[in-house]
């Protein structure tokens, strides 16, 4: 399931968009406030009625290509962040997924932790990937039920629609259920194939205004700090809506989860086109929102909040 598709990405920031230029145009000292539209109750991100990943979450990662020490300890870093490992500061990893927590999870203890690596630094399939060998990939990290295989690519291999249709996804196993099945979720590397699509808002956009201040990559690493935005919506989206019939908003083929429902959407102040007003590291002047009990800093997609309703941010 091609959770965070691009579609579904540029049809949400087109229909904001649009509204935007309806609004009487502000001075350049006033901001921009939109209108408040009721949403019809069948395009609202509500339950329906199946299961989520609830209890303890074993969560396995695929290394497939090459990645360095780093690299790989700013995913673990996030993932033992979620809610194994106590935050060391704030805004935090841990809190972002509080939120998450409250809105979909909250009638279950639910605690994610790293299981297993499995490196596949030989490209055992190849370097051009189609869907149905991601989940070849998740399936061959024999996960138990009720886990999360995550499968990460690096910039030389070539997903199925990868940067054209998706970033990334979330699917389960082939005729798994709530009673016995698995989630996975893939996300690559864009640095070298679709940063503009897959890295913004660290790297310029393949479409529309040029002109926008590019936000530095909280790692220094535009490839992989890209991949993590996509990662935490999926992973999100693989929690929340592993089978389909879960929390989601619209065609649950094309559905709008907890993240994908507010793409593009970082900070307070929001718009199309801009991340939003986040945090910025004083000595290299990297941007972030959340920081992992490790010490890596993440820019992490805002939550949809059902309760307000909208998108919920850290800062």
């Amino acid at each position: 399931m091609a959770s965070r598709s691009l579609i579904s990405s540029m049809a949400l920031r087109m229909v904001t968009t649009l509204i935007l230029l309806n609004l009487t145009r502000p001075s350049l000292c006033q901001r921009r406030e939109l209108d408040l539209v009721e949403t019809p109750p069948s395009d609202q991100l509500t339950y329906h009625g199946g299961a989520v990943l609830s209890g303890d979450i074993p969560v396995s990662i695929v290394w497939y290509g090459t990645f360095s020490p780093e690299q790989q300890a700013i995913v673990v870093d996030f993932i033992e962040s979620l809610t194994s490992k106590p935050a060391s500061a704030t805004p935090s990893v841990a809190q972002w997924w509080s939120t998450i927590y409250k809105v979909y999870l909250s009638t279950t203890t639910t605690r994610v932790l790293l299981a297993s690596q499995i490196a596949d630094d030989q490209y055992s399939l190849g370097k051009s990937l189609t869907l149905a060998q991601i989940s070849q990939l998740a399936a061959g990290a024999s996960p138990a039920k009720g886990a999360l295989v995550l499968v990460l690519t690096d910039p030389d291999v070539v997903v199925e629609g990868f940067g054209s249709v998706r970033c990334g996804l979330h699917g389960a196993a082939a005729g798994a259920d709530a009673g016995a099945g698995y989630a996975y979720a893939w996300a690559g590397d864009a640095a070298k194939q679709c940063p503009g699509q897959c890295a913004w808002p660290f790297a310029r956009p393949s479409y529309g205004p040029q002109d926008a201040k590019l936000l530095g990559a909280p790692n220094g690493d535009v490839g992989v700090d890209g991949m993590m935005v996509t990662l935490a919506s999926m992973v999100a989206g693989a929690v929340t809506n592993p089978f389909r019939d879960a929390y989601y908003q619209g065609e649950k083929d094309a559905a709008l989860e907890a993240c994908t429902a507010c793409a593009g959407v970082y900070g307070s102040g929001s718009y199309p086109g801009y991340a939003g007003d986040v945090l910025v590291d004083k000595d290299n002047g990297d941007s972030y929102n959340a920081i992992g009990a490790g010490g890596h800093k993440y820019l992490l997609p805002a939550v949809y909040d059902t309760a307000k309703p909208g998108c919920s941010t850290l800062v």
